[in-house]
């Protein structure tokens, strides 16, 4: 497999540097922090504490791989300020979100408050901070009004979101996207110092994820508990992704960023090669075979609140100005991801770690 980020190149740029990891206690987060510990970082995540006993952070023991570990609110303005400007970040990632389409509708007020308020949030810490400091804001891919016609969304298409959570990630780009025209223009760089990205993707799969309502937890327990998998949208159709996909993009694009501060502080789309599609059957269906049994059935959930069917991403951006484009399809991140929980006979970390110099190289 040939390397689009390398460990060699990564290391270069993070190693020794401060980084300020919002949300390090997610399933997303927990890879970014085993990856950043890796490559000699000095990580300062802020987060809410793992909801679960099992969840990836608590897993791979997360609080020994941080520089400092804090427990806070994204929506506390005053303590997420404070802890940002103390450590003096060289750069942060902010993955902090409510990120679950169905407790959005549960919860719509609190998903916008700490979507698009804690985005806010982060950016305003970010104006106090004197040293020079790379953002990249971690979205969705889907941040677009999607009428589903079958066509990839490009960055500069419409925004906007039928559903909460959608809705509330779209607000969070436009939140983004004025602080970087307002405050930390790139055509002003000289004098606040701040390069400012958006990174849209999404549907990510991988080892650890014990979140509600997705389909990889949702089968895991299901063949945990030797139960058939119920299948809600069986045809809907989704931008699979193995998790180290984004994760090594959001890195590149830093990376990029820490040498031309003007070109890459902009939005980019990080999804599969066009024509990688897979249904949420075909997805079962590889991860029942892959993790060696288990079974599925599908059906119809009355009164389901609405979920988009159908959602492609156009990468070329990131393609033309960061060399990236995926090195796993589909199927290979759903065979990685059942490799990872059949195998039993190694801790979470390592076969965290495993699967991370695959990915990277050594």
């Amino acid at each position: 497999m040939e390397k689009v980020v390398s460990t060699q190149y990564l290391r270069s740029v993070f190693n020794g540097k401060r980084v300020f990891l919002t949300g390090h206690t997610g399933f997303k987060g927990a890879w970014m922090l085993q990856i950043l510990q890796s490559l000699g970082a000095q990580v300062k995540g802020y987060s809410l504490a793992a909801e679960k006993q099992y969840d990836l952070y608590n897993l791979i023991e997360g609080d020994k791989l941080c520089y400092s570990s804090v427990t806070g609110d994204i929506c506390d303005m005053q303590k997420l300020q404070t802890e940002i400007v103390r450590f003096e970040p060289h750069f942060v990632f902010h993955f902090a979100a409510q990120s679950l389409v169905r407790r959005g509708y549960a919860q719509p007020a609190y998903t916008f408050l700490v979507n698009a308020q804690g985005t806010a949030n982060v950016l305003e810490a970010m104006r106090s901070l004197v040293p020079p400091c790379v953002g990249v804001m971690i979205t969705t891919d889907k941040v677009y009004d999607n009428p589903e016609r079958g066509l990839p969304f490009k960055e500069d298409d419409k925004l906007g979101g039928y559903d909460p959570y959608s809705a509330s990630k779209a607000a969070a780009e436009i939140v983004i996207d004025s602080y970087r025209r307002s405050f930390f223009n790139p055509a002003d760089y000289s004098n606040h110092e701040k390069a400012i990205a958006a990174a849209r993707a999404g549907n990510v799969i991988g080892g650890g994820d014990n979140s509600d309502d997705r389909i990889v937890p949702d089968i895991v327990r299901s063949i945990a508990f030797g139960e058939t998998v119920g299948l809600r949208n069986p045809d809907s159709i989704r931008p699979w992704q193995h998790v180290l996909e984004p994760l090594g993009a959001y890195l590149l694009l830093a990376a990029k960023m820490t040498e031309d501060h003007t070109k890459y502080s902009t939005a980019y789309n990080l999804g599969p090669n066009p024509g990688d599609m897979l249904t949420v059957e075909d997805l079962t269906k590889i991860f029942v075979d892959s993790y060696g049994h288990g079974s599925y059935k599908s059906f119809r959930e009355e009164g389901a609140p609405h979920e988009a069917k159908l959602l492609l991403l156009d990468s070329t951006r990131a393609a033309t100005d960061l060399g990236w484009v995926p090195q796993l399809d589909a199927r290979t991140a759903i065979t990685w991801t059942a490799q990872w929980y059949a195998n039993k006979d190694k801790s979470a970390h390592a076969k965290c770690m495993d699967q991370i110099q695959q990915y990277f190289g050594e």
